[in-house]
């Protein structure tokens, strides 16, 4: 279970990085691909044309974990209470710090606390629900070191 919420606080972490990270992606796909047409003594090794595909499909693939994550996130915040998804994206998306919501909503913030608590295990258990246990999330996550490092 513990497990289970540190993915929770690692992929809402995360998740608004995605977006650009994919795009970061496709420009090096781009630049990638353009450059195996200009060969010379430095280069030769890698803009042979297996060479090139090779790094594409792998660029591509970590694209799709991205995108997949993204949209994994997307679907359990749609299924989420709007308080509870307002709470977890001011707090993780927005950083805004737990005082601020805890004066933003007139509470105390041990208040704070538990309602963002709340939040982070029902989104938890919509993972768990949806087959994305920790173990499953690392397996599916474990290429990009970025992700699991937070």
């Amino acid at each position: 279970m513990k497990e289970d919420l540190l993915w929770t606080k690692t992929i809402l972490s995360v998740y608004k990085y995605l977006e650009r990270i994919c795009g970061a992606i496709d420009k090096i796909v781009k630049r990638t691909a353009f450059s195996g047409a200009n060969v010379n003594s430095q280069n030769y090794y890698y803009c042979n044309t297996f060479a090139i595909s090779e790094k594409i499909i792998n660029l591509s693939q970590r694209k799709i974990t991205l995108i997949n994550l993204k949209l994994l996130t997307e679907s359990i915040l749609k299924k989420m209470k709007k308080e509870d998804v307002c709470l977890l994206v001011e707090r993780y998306i927005d950083g805004t710090k737990r005082r601020v919501l805890a004066e933003k909503e007139n509470v105390s913030l041990r208040t704070i606390f538990r309602k963002i608590e709340h939040a982070e295990k029902t989104f938890s258990n919509f993972l768990q629900n949806m087959g994305y246990c920790a173990s499953k999330l690392f397996e599916m996550l474990k290429e990009e070191k970025w992700i699991v490092g937070v």
